[in-house]
């Protein structure tokens, strides 16, 4: 097998019908537009997801809830995980750049230390929050705090 050899499967392609030429081919006069109306003429276009009169989709769909146009999301780090990311990753001082250069977040994002699991070694952060339990657990183990906006 060559390329100059290959050919599409039997069946697979087929001639275009050409409409538009002629009365003869059967698809002259209006070119399988129909009569009159909007969608005969050259040049129309429907609206994007327009539907024919039936009940758009975006009206049909029940709505919950609302979005809360003030919301921070923060991306998490437990107590439970400091220590695995700083033997990881050789982490002594949790900073947003520490963690963007070892691909732990993004550059965008904010990040809050949670109290979940235990600390065990002495760490210092920089980070936009910490809850109160960790507050607490990072100040046992000796390490410091420092929260940025």
């Amino acid at each position: 097998m060559k390329l100059h050899s290959l050919k599409p499967a039997e069946g697979a392609t087929h001639k275009e019908k050409r409409i538009g030429r002629g009365e003869a081919s059967g698809k002259g006069g209006t070119s399988t537009k129909g009569n009159k109306g909007g969608q005969s003429r050259t040049g129309y276009k429907s609206k994007m997801a327009h539907e024919g009169g039936q009940m758009p989709i975006q009206r049909r769909i029940p709505k919950r809830g609302f979005k809360n146009i003030n919301r921070i999301d923060h991306k998490v780090i437990n107590l439970g995980q400091v220590d695995h990311y700083a033997e990881k990753y050789g982490i002594q001082e949790f900073t947003l750049q520490n963690l963007y250069m070892n691909s732990l977040i993004s550059q965008t994002d904010s990040v809050k230390i949670l109290g979940n699991g235990e600390i065990k070694g002495k760490y210092s952060f920089k980070v936009n929050a910490v809850s109160a339990k960790a507050k607490a657990a990072i100040e046992a183990a000796g390490g410091s705090i420092e929260i940025i906006k």
